[in-house]
């Protein structure tokens, strides 16, 4: 059962609590025991003692809800498997050589098209390099001497090779014809039920989010800003709740890249290209789609840990802007600018604990219809009504406070700040609530 899950049921209906994953996996919040056992590692390998380093390294690495690392040894040498999304990384350390490849894909016939790519993409690795097996499998690997894979370097080589591996095997695959799935046994399958509400959602929110757009009667050259905090919420949204990968999570993060891209394009140039690329994702059939979702485990997380105050920072760089727009009762694009900030940092950061938590909250809250049809309880917002359920909600922030009392006792979200006279006005009071909570640790 997902972290999540336990904070909006009591003990009595967990069993009840829909096995749904939602957002980028981190491996930010892993266990003091955890933390202890990559510190000795380090020691035990800076003593020569390597058996007892790399045993302590997969203690590390692994997360028991997860089922991600599997480790033996035989004969002297030390054989694993990690999962990372779709691959697996299989390897084996001896008392001179460390080596770990993650099979891609296999190949009917050698392109000309991939082979290229791939000694492009070579020049962005540090560690690894893409290489073609004995049976022509399209291959990430890496290896190096024992006395040079100190547990640093070993996590930085497995993560780069792991993370590269599970993000090319889709994108190559959907895009060369002579290449095919391999490796992929591992992988979970998602009930048609939640596949169908996802992509229901997905047309849904790119429709929603056009239509807003559209009637706002906005000048799309003099309030480009705007329209982009429009676009990009939708993004991280769909990132988030749907958590798709292969081509849909490329789209995205392509126009996560689009917008920040240091190139000199106008907001308004950039809106065109973002709108270009949600029409896209909008003219996915519903079986492509359901391709790319899935059940995997992962052992290595893409997003940038940070702090409670960097939140903070965002919060007060972003959050003024959205007041032009609510008092001129635009009140949608009022409403995609604190949630473009939850969005934008569940997208790229691995935040505390308790910010994560509060911030899928909100979603939980505000997107009623999607959560009930996921199966969770969703008595938040009435969308007849357009009425928040105060005690509800209240609820829910104290299991969230109470499930974080040992590791951040002064942490006390403060409710009555919360404005529930419409949406907008909630998102903002809400994300003005959590600018002001104490995420001190014992």
């Amino acid at each position: 059962m997902n972290l999540f899950s336990r904070l909006f049921k009591s003990s009595s209906e967990i069993s009840e609590i829909p096995k749904v994953k939602f957002g980028r996996f981190s491996d930010t919040y892993k266990s003091d025991e955890k933390y202890r056992a990559w510190d000795e590692s380090i020691l035990k390998f800076e003593e020569g003692l390597f058996d007892e380093s790399f045993d302590l390294f997969f203690q590390y690495l692994s997360d028991e809800s997860q089922r991600n690392v599997k480790w033996s040894k035989e004969a002297d040498v030390i054989h694993f498997e990690i999962l990372q999304g779709s691959k697996k990384i299989t390897g084996s350390i001896d008392k001179e050589i460390i080596k770990a490849e993650a099979k891609i894909a296999t190949t009917d016939s050698l392109n000309i098209g991939f082979l290229r790519r791939m000694i492009e993409l070579n020049y962005t690795l540090k560690y690894g390099r893409y290489a073609l097996d004995s049976n022509d499998s399209l291959t990430l690997v890496f290896d190096s001497y024992l006395l040079d894979g100190s547990p640093y370097k070993l996590y930085y080589a497995l993560k780069e090779i792991a993370v590269n591996a599970d993000k090319q095997d889709d994108l190559l695959v959907s895009e060369f014809d002579m290449l095919n799935p391999i490796n992929t046994g591992h992988l979970g399958e998602i009930p048609v039920a939640e596949k169908a509400i996802k992509y229901q959602f997905l047309k849904k929110t790119i429709q929603l989010l056009f239509k807003t757009i559209d009637e706002s009667k906005l000048s799309v050259d003099q309030y480009a800003g705007g329209i982009a905090y429009t676009m990009l919420n939708a993004c991280y949204k769909l990132d988030y709740l749907l958590k798709p990968e292969g081509q849909t999570m490329e789209a995205l993060e392509r126009i996560h890249r689009t917008y920040f891209a240091q190139d000199r394009k106008s907001t308004v140039e950039k809106n065109v290209a973002i709108r270009k690329e949600l029409i896209k994702i909008q003219e996915k059939t519903e079986s492509e789609f359901h391709t790319e979702l899935y059940q995997s485990s992962a052992t290595f997380g893409i997003t940038s840990p940070t702090n409670h105050n960097q939140f903070v920072s965002f919060v007060d760089g972003e959050l003024p802007n959205m007041d032009w727009y609510a008092e001129n009762n635009h009140h949608e694009i009022a409403r995609s600018i604190p949630e473009y900030i939850i969005g934008y940092c569940l997208f790229n950061y691995a935040l505390p604990k308790p910010d994560k938590e509060m911030l899928h909250l909100y979603y939980q809250i505000t997107e009623p219809e999607y959560f009930s049809k996921l199966g969770f309880e969703s008595t938040f917002y009435d969308l007849e009504e357009k009425k928040f359920d105060r005690k509800a909600i209240k609820k829910a922030v104290e299991r969230i406070q109470k499930v974080n009392r040992a590791k951040f006792p002064r942490f006390q979200p403060n409710i009555s700040t919360l404005d529930f006279s419409s949406v907008h006005q909630f998102a903002k009071t809400y994300l003005l609530m959590m600018r002001l909570l104490d995420l001190t640790k014992v």
